[in-house]
């Protein structure tokens, strides 16, 4: 078999028929273009909404949670034992909020090798005063600097910076919603009252904006030094503690032990986000069944294409067969026309669908949920491009494998005769 005698054959065949040719190969060019595309977009955005909420959301989260007393003062009497007992209007055990050795905790959680960071956190519910404006909502102390490295926190500080709070010990990051209700701009001061009753006045250093306009709308953050100021806790008082590990799919059971050896509640985000992970799972499921569908539509129409093209190669394939081609040589011309279409339209496709990617990267996208976001979000993952060449000669191969074997099975005999 003279590789080159038949590579040339089929080079001759697809230029013969140069618009049934393009055809081919622009079915496999657009399928190709539009899958990278698609799958580029679509991931993107699902990125993007992850990171909104997954980057605000520690691995694990370990707090005091207030529950109902497991022992009623009921019990503690032998003479009720047997007796059938109705107690209405339970009230829950008075815990509290503080974690109980906080800070050696955070000590043991960042020497183990399994946590890339664990810091701690003070919540408080206090009312934001500002003239004859009062707002409820809710204070949280942190190390600003430990949630920029760990938690990507200064993406979300809209005005100002993070390196501002540090620096001021009377500082407070103003959510984006309280800002705009109250009339509040960096500079300005704000007083907070806690539920205790006293009042605090604080600077504005700048303004926070998740993109969730429920948690714009209450939260604020202060350096953890402050709040406990505010709350005139010592300096070990922290109600929360947050943990980030290097393999998110040890969170749960790391939960797990946390909340058994240490006798705290422990969520892990997994939990945490049930919801919102099952929504990210369905929309990439969708995402990459359309643009598989792409592409096997692509392959049908390469498959429609080179049968029409063998029907109208009878003559020459009886001719090649009678001037001594074997049955193999005959499928091996058809199904390198095949492969040529799949190679030629595939980098044309992967081409089209980077341009088109970089097209929609560079379209402005503003939102006011999404303050940091300025252009629709694109994922340039090289996998998507492998992925797509790879199946573009696949479905190219699979869809010139049956013509090229019925014209490997055509009797020459049969063709000469008919003419």
């Amino acid at each position: 078999m003279n590789s080159k005698l038949l590579l040339s054959i089929a080079k001759t065949h697809l230029l013969t028929k140069i618009k049934q040719t393009t055809i081919a190969a622009l079915g496999v060019t657009f399928g190709i273009g539009s899958y990278i595309t698609l799958v580029s977009f679509m991931t993107g955005l699902n990125k993007m909404l992850d990171d909104l909420i997954l980057n605000q959301t520690p691995h694990i989260h370990i707090y005091n949670e207030i529950e109902p007393s497991e022992k009623q003062p009921i019990a503690i009497y032998n003479e009720f034992e047997d007796a059938f007992n109705i107690v209405q209007s339970i009230k829950p055990n008075l815990t509290q909020k503080k974690i109980h050795n906080a800070l050696p905790l955070i000590d043991k959680l960042n020497k183990d090798s399994r946590v890339k960071g664990a810091i701690p956190q003070l919540s408080t519910q206090l009312f934001y005063i500002s003239g004859p404006i009062e707002l409820t909502g809710n204070l949280k102390g942190i190390d600003i600097m430990k949630e920029v490295a760990l938690f990507n926190f200064g993406d979300y500080v809209t005005v100002g910076s993070p390196l501002d709070l540090k620096n001021n010990s009377s500082g407070i990051l103003l959510g984006a919603g309280i800002a705009e209700k109250m009339s509040l701009k960096v500079g300005d001061r704000i007083q907070v009252s806690t539920v205790q009753g006293g009042i605090f006045p604080l600077k504005i250093v700048g303004i926070f904006q998740s993109g969730i306009a429920d948690l714009d709308n209450i939260q604020s953050y202060a350096n953890l030094s402050t709040v406990q100021r505010i709350l005139g806790v010592p300096n070990n008082y922290i109600t929360d503690i947050n943990v980030k590990i290097f393999n998110i799919d040890d969170a749960p059971a790391m939960a797990k032990n946390l909340a058994s050896q240490n006798k705290l509640k422990a969520v892990d985000i997994a939990t945490a986000n049930a919801q919102f992970e099952t929504g990210t799972t369905i929309r990439n499921l969708i995402t990459y069944a359309v643009s598989v569908t792409l592409l096997i539509v692509a392959g049908f129409g390469i498959y429609n294409i080179l049968n029409m093209l063998i029907y109208e190669k009878m003559n020459d394939i009886a001719i090649l067969k009678a001037t001594g081609f074997s049955g193999k040589d005959v499928q091996y011309i058809f199904l390198s026309q095949a492969m040529i279409i799949g190679i030629v339209g595939g980098m044309l496709g992967l081409l089209i669908g980077y341009v088109l990617s970089v097209i929609i990267s560079s379209v402005p996208f503003e939102t006011e949920a999404l303050p940091t976001v300025t252009t629709y979000p694109v994922n340039f993952n090289s996998w998507y491009y492998v992925i797509g060449f790879s199946f573009a000669l696949v479905s190219t191969f699979f869809a010139g494998y049956l013509p090229s074997l019925k014209a490997r099975k055509i009797d020459p005999v049969e063709i000469i005769r008919g003419q």
